[in-house]
């Protein structure tokens, strides 16, 4: 005879078994370990052991995942420092802490950072402090998310960088014919700190210094 704790109706996982926590984590670490290409509710389901239709009772759809997901990564970027901090100060610990969430999840930057963010409690809370920031600053209301797309578009490129390989500039048996390169790279080579956050760093301090000028403050 069959115990009847052990039917369930199909798709319907026992409430051990996921949350929406679990899938959402799982989601990343999967976005991560197979790219955008190979990521699909199918695969996602097959990774936390469940049949697909068990992840509609949580998430309504893939674009419902994906806003998310974009959640779970927004939660670890830092805007505590707009509103107490200096202009440049408080946008110089953003941008570190985007980043770095980002760079923890590589793959999924070109798949969450192009999705709408209706619905995205964490990540619209991000924005509105960042926006209130530069409007504190005396940012015009018209500037305001042209600025914060740049910086947004430098920093997801820098979470890329941070993840690159080590020799990614090596040139290899071409060495000889470009003795300039050959000679910067060994002179990086000698610096203190990552060639990923050394290069973040003069990037970052440019572009809120030239958006400070262009802004008339000195932020």
């Amino acid at each position: 005879m069959v115990d009847s704790s052990e039917i369930r109706r199909a798709g319907r996982p026992r409430s051990s078994v996921l949350d929406r926590e679990k899938i959402l984590r799982a989601a990343l670490r999967l976005l991560n370990s197979v790219g955008p290409e190979r990521f699909s509710m199918a695969a996602l389901a097959g990774e936390l052991g469940v049949k697909p239709p068990a992840l509609y009772h949580y998430v309504k759809n893939k674009q419902a995942l994906l806003v998310g997901m974009r959640e779970v990564v927004s939660v670890s970027i830092d805007v505590s420092g707009f509103g107490i901090l200096p202009w440049k100060e408080a946008v110089g610990q953003w941008a570190r802490s985007y980043r770095d969430a980002f760079a923890a999840h590589p793959n999924a930057i070109a798949l969450l950072a192009t999705e709408p963010i209706a619905g995205a409690t964490n990540t619209l809370a991000m924005y509105e402090c960042a926006v209130q920031g530069f409007l504190a600053a005396g940012w015009e209301p018209g500037r305001v998310m042209s600025d914060i797309v740049a910086l947004e578009s430098f920093i997801l490129g820098s979470a890329l960088d941070v993840v690159a390989p080590d020799d990614m500039f090596d040139p290899g048996e071409d060495a000889a014919q470009v003795p300039g390169f050959v000679k910067v790279l060994a002179a990086q080579r000698s610096l203190d700190g990552s060639r990923a956050d050394r290069a973040f760093d003069v990037g970052l301090g440019i572009m809120l210094d030239g958006l400070a000028v262009r802004n008339g403050s000195g932020a």
